[in-house]
């Protein structure tokens, strides 16, 4: 029997196993005594873009920061507005309302919480510059459709991928409406390669996670990337020659060095993320009450998120609770109703049935068999 309190996220075992390599990384940079980007933020930079194959990776403060950056270089601004999902954290809107842009929100998919691309065509205006899909708890969104649809009116695309890094878009959804030529193109791509730019975060939680903020952003267009670098630093390619109004966004050395010790283990982290959803669904896969997650090529599970129905999340939570296994609500209001936004847009129907149903449980790479299975046998008594 399973004892002691179920975090929703144990980051100890991570820890444990590389105190080693990561106590020696910080204090290679105390010893340098360059804590602000510097060679370690640009050789963590070489070494994220060469892991995800693309052309530029430059290291900011935050995953919003990436976004809100990666929004500017793209010229977003005061009059346009951006596609977006409502079924996501706040700093998705939070970044396109920062640049002076509208959000624009397109209900999502059931099955799998993201961007339901068959809606977006009818949200298309002539001020829409962009789209920006979710990859949502680590499942790739339906980038083919979404690609083809920017292509075909002219958009360009932000990928949100706070909750997806080593998320491999695999193009075999059986429900895929894009072309073959797309298909093929986009195959066994990293999300956050496939649009015109990634926006990642490294907030502590995340799959790749430093010991502080810091966020990314990816390109293949060297002159977005030039933009995205002189926001980074007050607008400026030269010191104290500031072009643009800009941010101190900028990476700092002790989460590169950090984040250059884990990036080599992060598929590793992200297999092991995948056995403990492959655990929990062959426990939970029928029992009444419940829908679980699917379990799609490329996605690594940022959350393990169930659907549970008929109003019993909240006595399920609380039965948990009981027993000391964590669970969290990822997401219970939707963009669109929160206060900020509230009264300004339609209702997303299924974004709203999602608010109230999904219930996310414990999960992390070393998360044991014993212990899922505690948990899964703790909600099988709960709804039977």
């Amino acid at each position: 029997m399973t004892t002691g309190k179920i975090p929703i996220l144990d980051l100890t075992a991570q820890y444990q196993t590389l105190a080693p390599e990561i106590h020696q990384a910080i204090e290679r940079i105390l010893e340098s005594g360059q804590f602000i980007l510097g060679p370690e933020v640009k050789a963590f930079e070489e070494e994220v873009a060469a892991y995800l194959g693309v052309a530029h990776a430059i290291g900011v403060n935050s995953g919003t920061d990436a976004l809100v950056i990666s929004l500017r270089s793209l010229g977003i601004g005061p009059g346009d507005e951006v596609i977006t999902t409502p079924f996501s954290f706040f700093a998705t809107a939070e970044s396109i309302s920062n640049v002076g842009a509208k959000p624009v929100f397109v209900d999502v998919d059931l099955d799998t919480f993201n961007l339901n691309p068959a809606l977006i065509k009818a949200a298309i205006t002539p001020q829409t510059k962009a789209i920006l899909p979710v990859h949502l708890f680590g499942q790739p969104a339906a980038m083919g459709e979404i690609i083809e649809i920017a292509a075909a009116h002219n958009l360009v695309i932000l990928e949100d991928c706070a909750q997806s890094f080593g998320a491999i878009y695999t193009a075999t959804c059986p429900d895929c409406h894009c072309s073959q030529a797309t298909q093929d193109r986009l195959r066994n791509k990293f999300t956050g390669t496939l649009g015109t730019m990634g926006a990642f975060s490294f907030f502590p939680t995340k799959n790749l996670g430093a010991y502080g903020d810091g966020g990314l952003i990816v390109t293949d267009d060297p002159e977005l990337a030039q933009l995205a670098r002189m926001l980074r630093v007050h607008g400026s390619k030269k010191r104290y020659h500031n072009e643009l109004l800009g941010y101190n966004s900028r990476l700092d050395s002790l989460q590169a060095a950090i984040l250059r010790v884990k990036l080599p283990h992060i598929d590793q982290w992200n297999q092991q993320r995948r056995r403990v959803a492959q655990t929990y669904n062959e426990h939970l896969r029928h029992v009444p009450g419940l829908i679980t997650p699917q379990i799609t090529p490329g996605h690594v599970f940022h959350q393990y998120t169930l659907r549970v129905l008929d109003g019993k999340r909240q006595g399920l939570m609380d039965a948990l609770g009981t027993q000391a296994i964590s669970t969290m609500v990822y997401y219970p209001i939707p963009q669109d109703r929160l206060p900020i936004y509230q009264g300004q847009y339609p209702a997303y129907p299924v974004s709203d049935r999602l608010a109230s149903e999904v219930l996310s449980l414990p999960i992390w790479p070393e998360l044991n068999e014993p212990t899922i299975i505690h948990i899964a046998e703790a909600i099988k008594t709960f709804l039977a």
